[in-house]
Formats: structure tokens, C-alpha cells, sequence
């Protein structure tokens, strides 16, 4: 049924094309919409065939051909296109009225190559199976399940802590140069491996972004480029900041798709670490979105669990915090609806709300391993 499907889908595309070849391309973005939504209904071949089959030998090809670049490639390449798309419109300007029709064929016809692009050198990882599945745990948990974890995640977060510094009520500060982090990220990935085999991350290829001004602005700490499998990280984020923004990122590299998975295993890599600064990341970086959630659930819920965190750890917090709030404008709001929708359209379905989904992950799998 699925091959008479193509099929057909198929030869309506051919009969078309050859009654006007501008509608080529857009009729094909129309095929790819309706073929993704068949294909999401196929976790396991995606998982199969595409991320663990072909996805992995094309990322590790990317990785090693553009990983010993310093600079990012992906950046540029966007660079490239934003001047290309602008220099388009305005060569248009004077016979978009008159052409319209022919012009808009063409910007279809652009974002249709664009998609199919997207998806087959990298978003296809939306579509395979989740990871709960794969951990055989829950989806949900209650506001009891929650609040269990996030008392382990204080005591755990205020002992590496004390560890890290002399006094209680001072914020930690990484030592680390950017790039001494992002090559110490790898460790992470290498301890977590051991349990889970299929996080497996060679072939290092993770870079500051040369956008990070304008990421900043977007409300953004990173991102991966689908098309050059490269990580990019925003340098100007505080670095406790940074070191989960670059584990978290890498995951993408290894085709985790879902904002939520990123967040866990990202969580993990830091957690895993042999570095007790990254632990300290990562304990603090999952302590900030319990506590919020708790707040999601009930509001003041989390005011009888401030009093039990370091004040340093919320020193952290509050840096965050302000470092965000610093640089929120009206660009921010727009870009999040934008990438929200952006989700939503690649089957997440609670689109920005996923990243704090990874929650749900973390509180599942510790209910019967130890944090």
C-alpha cells in the first residue's frame, strides 16, 4: 500500500512537470510533506535505515572532512545563502507585481530543495523511535515523582559544590578556556558509551559559532548545522552554560533528533564526565528545570526547596538568568515562535515546551538507577 501510495504520488508529479517545469519543485515540497507524515508512522524503519544506517556513515564523512576546520563552515555557507536570497529579492523587486506568480514558483522551488536537504542529511532523526521506548520507562510522572527527584538533585548538586568551592555562597567559575571545554566534552561521550553503545560520538567537530551575536539576540545557546553536521556553540553564553550547550549539541551530531532526548543525553555526557566542573553543570543545569517545573505544577511549590540550595548554585542560577534577560528584545519573541512552529511541523509536537520535556526522561530513568 505504501508503494502504490509513491507510486501514485508519482506519476501525478510526472503528468504535471510536463505541463509546466516551474511546478517541478513545488509540487515535490508537497510530496515530501505528505510522504514524512506516512513515513512518521514508521518509527522503526526510520530507526533502522536511516538513523542507524545510512545517517551515521554521512555524519562521520562530515565530521571528518570539515571537523579540523577552526572556523565554522556551516556559518559561512549560511552567510552565502542569506546574500544569494537577498541579492534574489532585489533583482525582483520591479517584476514581482507582474510575475508574481512565476517568482513565487521559484522561492517554493527553493525552499522544496531546501527541505529535502534538511531532512535527508539530518531531520529524518525526527522521526525514529523515541527514547523512552528504548529505556523502557514511563512517558509521565507526577508532581510527587518530581519532587523526589529534584531533593536527590539538590543534595547531589550541593555536595560537588562544596567540592568546587570554599565558600557556599560563591558562584562556581569555570576554569576552562572555550576550547579546553569543547575538547573535554568528548570525555563524557566516551564514559557514556559504555551503557549505552548506540550515543557512541567520534569524530570531533564542534565550533563557536561566528553567529553568536545575532544567536544571542534569537534567545539561542546553540545549534547544529544540519547540512555540515557541524556543532556550533554560542561563545558569549556564560560557560556553565556553554559546557551543556556543547554536550547537548553533540548529541544532535549523533542523530538524536528531539529536543527533549538532546537535553537528557546532553545532561548525561555532562554527568558522565570524568571533570567534576562538567558534573557540577550538569547537576545544576537539570536542578534549574526541575525546580521550574515544580513551579509549572504549582505555583510557590519550590519556595520550601531554595532554602536547602547553596546560595552559590543560585548565584549560577541568577547569572543565567540575567545574562538572557540582558539581551531580550522584540527578535527573541519573533525567532522562538518562529522555531516553535518550526517543532510542531517536525512531529514535536509540544514544540518549545520539549526542551523541558527531557525532564520527563530524567525522573523516569532514576526511578530505578541511581542518580
Amino acid at each position: 500500500h505504501l508503494f502504490s501510495i509513491f507510486y501514485y504520488l508519482f506519476f501525478i508529479f510526472n503528468k504535471i512537470s510536463q505541463m509546466n517545469r516551474k511546478l517541478i519543485l513545488p509540487l515535490f515540497f508537497i510530496v515530501q510533506l505528505v510522504g514524512l507524515r506516512i513515513l512518521s508512522l514508521f518509527p522503526e524503519t526510520v530507526e533502522r535505515f536511516y538513523s542507524t544506517g545510512f545517517y551515521p556513515f554521512l555524519a562521520t564523512i562530515s565530521r571528518i572532512t570539515l571537523g579540523n576546520i577552526s572556523f565554522s563552515v556551516g556559518d559561512v555557507l549560511y552567510g552565502i545563502v542569506i546574500f544569494l536570497l537577498l541579492r534574489w529579492f532585489w533583482k525582483k523587486r520591479k517584476s514581482w507585481k507582474a510575475e508574481w506568480k512565476s517568482n513565487l514558483l521559484s522561492l517554493v522551488g527553493f525552499v522544496s530543495v531546501f527541505y529535502f536537504l534538511f531532512n535527508v542529511l539530518w531531520a529524518l532523526n525526527y522521526l525514529r523511535v523515541p527514547m523512552y521506548q528504548k529505556l523502557n520507562i514511563e512517558r509521565e510522572y507526577s508532581q510527587k515523582d518530581l519532587l523526589t527527584f529534584t531533593q536527590q538533585l539538590i543534595v547531589k548538586t550541593n555536595a560537588i559544590h562544596a567540592q568546587l568551592v570554599t565558600n557556599d555562597s560563591v558562584k562556581v567559575i569555570i576554569p576552562y578556556s572555550q576550547d579546553e571545554i569543547l575538547q573535554k566534552s568528548q570525555n563524557g561521550y566516551d564514559n557514556l558509551t559504555v551503557a549505552f553503545p548506540y550515543l557512541k560520538y567520534e569524530n570531533h567537530s564542534v565550533k563557536p559559532s561566528l553567529l553568536s551575536l545575532p544567536l544571542t539576540y534569537m534567545g539561542f545557546g546553540g545549534y547544529l548545522n544540519p547540512f555540515t553536521n557541524e556543532a556550533q556553540v554560542n561563545n558569549l553564553v556564560p560557560k556553565h552554560n556553554f559546557v551543556v550547550t556543547t554536550a547537548h549539541e553533540m548529541s544532535h551530531q549523533i542523530g538524536i533528533g528531539s529536543e527533549s532526548e538532546a537535553n537528557f543525553v546532553g545532561f548525561m555526557a555532562t554527568i558522565h564526565n570524568d571533570d567534576l566542573y562538567f558534573k557540577y553543570c550538569g547537576y545544576s543545569y537539570a536542578l534549574r528545570y526541575c525546580l521550574g517545573n515544580l513551579e509549572n505544577f504549582k505555583e510557590g511549590s519550590t519556595k520550601e526547596l531554595l532554602p536547602l540550595i547553596r546560595p552559590g548554585i543560585l548565584k549560577n542560577f541568577k547569572e543565567t538568568q540575567d545574562f538572557w534577560d540582558n539581551h531580550q528584545t522584540f527578535i527573541d519573541v519573533i525567532f522562538h515562535q518562529f522555531y516553535d512552529k518550526f517543532l510542531i511541523v517536525n512531529q514535536q509536537k509540544d514544540g518549545l515546551e520539549s526542551y523541558s520535556k527531557f525532564v520527563n526522561l530524567m525522573v523516569n530513568y532514576y526511578k530505578s538507577h541511581e542518580l
